[in-house]
């Protein structure tokens, strides 16, 4: 993934796709996906007081730019197992854009 995505254009991606289900801020609650502050560089299933399913704890990925590029563009294919319930992001400028907002805000 070379190309650096818009923080602005991605505050409006999560607002649209993502704030319904996680929430970016520290302390921030669990949603019906968990709070996503400190995420960045950390193995998936690992956020305290979330009960992700066993596929996404089971999976060994370790969250950064790449990995979260491909897992938005389909996590049920990329996470076969997972219990997010989201058809994913098919375009890579958003990805790049929702990417950029998410390391700047969930940053620890």
């Amino acid at each position: 993934m070379a190309k650096k995505g818009n923080e602005k254009k991605g505050a409006k991606v999560f607002k649209t796709k993502c704030s319904q289900c996680h929430t970016v801020e520290a302390g921030g609650a669990h949603k019906q996906g968990p709070n996503l502050y400190g995420f960045w560089g950390r193995q998936s299933g690992q956020a305290d007081g979330y009960s992700y399913s066993s596929a996404n704890k089971k999976s060994g990925i370790m969250w950064g730019e790449d990995t979260l590029f491909d897992y938005l563009e389909n996590p049920k294919k990329y996470i076969k197992g997972t219990k997010m319930v989201f058809a994913g992001i098919k375009k890579p400028k958003e990805r790049q854009d929702l990417i950029a907002y998410l390391k700047s805000t969930t940053s620890a």
